[in-house]
């Protein structure tokens, strides 16, 4: 008998984790599309180069973290 998890099975998130992780990741969508709102209507003025930059690091970071929410979302979608 073989006492360990098989490796290629995931284990599986206990529920009420599941739904909080949830929760604090749709809460962290509604703070990521405020800050890519922010970082549109920045791009949108008239910037000099170097806030220009400052402001294009804020919206790449933005675009970074909305895929990872979205990647982790998708996880505890398919765990739960």
């Amino acid at each position: 008998m073989n006492a360990q998890p098989n490796p290629g099975t995931p284990a599986k998130i206990p529920t009420e984790i599941n739904s909080r992780l949830r929760a604090l990741a749709h809460d962290l969508s509604n703070s990521i599309e405020t800050i890519l709102q922010a970082s549109y209507l920045l791009a949108q003025m008239k910037l000099e180069a170097d806030a220009k930059k400052w402001a294009d690091l804020v919206d790449k970071a933005g675009r970074d973290c909305a895929r990872i929410n979205r990647e982790i979302r998708e996880v505890l979608r398919s765990n739960g």
